[in-house]
This record gives structure tokens, C-alpha cells and sequence, in this order.
């Protein structure tokens, strides 16, 4: 069948990983999900989970799924809320670690006979024996259909500051310290922890253009953000998934007051993946998020008024050396 729209994942990464573990809970679910299964999808879940009374759920771009019940609807209505009449899917990246795997994967969407490419993350909180706790989904807005380009803070931080890079290791760590290293972003320190073709991308839609690849490109890149890193746009990362390979970072966003007043930036949530060659330079960088939409927002669609949201993880400045102290030595 002729693919109408391709995803970046398929374009610019035409062979899956090797070693995917296809029996992962995460990708039962959205087989079962494809193979119009609702009953096989919830039942991956439990009635509660494991160590707490809170409800199994699915957090999606259009919204949260709490229960069994809940689950069994989202997946009878997933694939029609995407405008498609059937769904196959290919795994392409898998991440394993600390009782989470994030499966990368391409959705494959049949529509009036063609197929609809998405990219989608599917990050997966597991329990025990092959069930899962909660399933968070994530895809640029414009793959779906009527949705406002709006993702609240799926996490609510203990404290509004950036992200420890300590936590991290290796190329990561390196890369976050240089990307956040108050008072400005460390350009040449970011490039010199990649490989020289690295690719940056994986999470839109494919244009047929040539990725952003090489240290010119990826300098042009960096260069922009730091226009606005870090005194504009914090970010405070809530799950760290890194099996030595690739390292995935569910965060959060926290902005200043400049960066809401000359950006107009509202805080949303995010996600990025991070894969090591085999020098442990960065080879890849795969981001997905709502970054720059905020003028795009239909606040009547949103879940939440303008300034509700504006209001979320809002800090007046960011304190004088976070980011920065005892980040020389790393």
C-alpha cells in the first residue's frame, strides 16, 4: 500500500534496532490496540497498581485514561481518532531500564487506502509479571486530527528548577550540562560530544529535506537555542530511561518571566532520546514536543485557560547559578 505521509522515524532510521523485545507489555499493547483488541489491551493492565490504590492509566496527546474501563474505550476509539479505519505497527527503538521501557515506533494508519505515517513514543511504567502500571503516549500534534498543540506538565515537580545533569551519565550528562550551563549554553562543548553524523530529528513529518546532520548544521542548531537557554527556558527532567545505548528523558518545562513576557512560552511536556555511538559520542537525537506553538493554542480546546497554564511551573528568574555549580568538574 502507497504511504501517503511518512514519518521521520521511517525515513531517517529505515532499519529497527536490533534486539527489540517484541513480547515488551508496551508493544502488546498497541498490537492489540491495531488488531482491534480492547479487551486484550486493558487486560494488560491491573485493576490497581501494584504497590498503591491509584488507578492503571494511559496518558495520550488528547487526553488521560484512568482504569481498566477507561483503557478498554481508548483503545476501541484510538484508531478512529485518528481519521484511519485500521493501524499496523513497527517498532524501530527500544529502551529498557529501572522498571520502564520506552518502545519508539511508527504507526502506520490506513486512510482512504493510503497509509498515514506517526511517529510515536510509547513510554511504559511496568509491573509485574508482564502488566503494566501507566502508558504515556507521545506524538507531535499535527498528526492528530483536531487536536490544539497544548500538552500540560504530565509530572508536577517537587521544585522549580532544572534538572541535576549528576543523574546522568556519559555523552548525556555532557550534553545537558553544556545545553543548560548557566548563564549561556556551551555550544562547541555540545558538538564535542557528538559524532560527526549524528542526525537530529526523527519526530515530524518527512518532507523529503535532508536532516539536520554534521557540525555546521548542528552548530546553526544550538546556536538558536541559545538565544533562549537557560534564562528564558528551564527544563526539569521527571524519568531518566538509559540502558547505556540510548538515554530517554521524559521533562517538564519551566519558564521565567522573561521567557513568558519576550517568548511567550507556557510550560508543556516533552520528551527526547538520546543514542551513544559505539565511541560514546551522541549518534542521534530524537525530540518531540510542542515547542513554539504556543500562538497555535485553541484555549476553548485546550482543557485549561491561558492563564491557568501560563501559571505552570512559572518562576520569576531563575536563581543565580543553578545549572552552573559544581557542573566544571563534570
Amino acid at each position: 500500500m502507497q504511504i501517503r505521509r511518512m514519518a521521520e522515524l521511517s525515513a531517517l532510521y529505515p532499519e529497527p534496532q536490533k534486539g527489540i523485545m517484541y513480547d515488551s507489555p508496551e508493544i502488546l499493547l498497541m498490537q492489540a490496540i491495531a488488531a482491534g483488541e480492547p479487551e486484550a489491551a486493558a487486560g494488560l493492565f491491573r485493576e490497581r497498581r501494584q504497590f498503591s490504590d491509584a488507578l492503571p492509566a494511559v496518558d495520550s496527546p488528547y487526553g488521560r485514561f484512568e482504569g481498566r474501563e477507561e483503557i478498554r474505550g481508548f483503545a476501541e476509539g484510538f484508531v478512529s481518532r485518528f481519521g484511519a479505519e485500521s493501524l499496523s505497527v513497527t517498532p524501530m527503538f527500544q529502551t529498557r531500564s529501572g522498571g520502564r521501557s520506552v518502545t519508539e515506533m511508527v504507526l502506520n494508519f490506513q486512510v482512504d487506502g493510503m497509509i498515514d505515517q506517526v511517529p510515536m513514543f510509547v513510554v511504559a511504567d511496568l509491573g509485574s509479571r508482564g502488566t503494566l502500571e501507566e502508558v504515556r503516549l507521545y506524538c507531535h500534534s499535527s498528526f492528530v486530527p483536531g487536536l490544539t498543540p497544548y500538552r500540560k506538565p504530565l509530572f508536577k515537580p517537587a521544585h522549580l528548577e532544572m534538572g541535576d545533569p549528576g543523574l546522568m551519565t556519559g555523552a548525556v550528562r555532557e550534553y545537558y550540562t553544556a545545553l543548560h550551563h548557566v548563564p549561556r549554553v556551551d555550544v562547541e562543548r555540545i558538538l564535542r560530544c557528538m559524532h560527526p553524523d549524528c542526525v537530529f530529528g526523527g519526530y515530524g513529518l518527512w518532507r523529503g529535506q535532508a536532516p539536520e546532520k554534521g557540525a555546521e548544521a548542528l552548530r546553526r542548531v544550538y546556536t538558536g537555542m541559545a538565544s533562549y537557554i537557560p534564562e528564558k527556558v528551564g527544563m526539569r527532567y521527571e524519568t531518566l530511561i538509559d540502558d547505556g545505548v540510548t538515554g530517554v528523558i521524559e521533562w517538564v518545562h519551566v519558564i521565567s518571566g522573561q521567557g513568558r513576557k519576550e517568548l511567550g512560552r507556557i510550560a508543556m511536556s516533552g520528551i527526547a532520546a538520546y543514542m551513544r555511538g559505539e565511541d560514546g559520542r551522541l549518534i542521534s537525537i530524537r525530540i518531540c514536543d510542542y515547542a513554539w506553538l504556543e500562538k497555535e493554542i485553541d484555549w476553548s480546546r485546550a482543557g485549561m485557560t491561558e492563564e491557568e497554564a501560563r501559571a505552570v511551573n512559572a518562576v520569576d528568574v531563575f536563581p543565580a547559578g543553578v545549572g552552573r555549580k559544581g557542573q566544571e568538574e563534570l
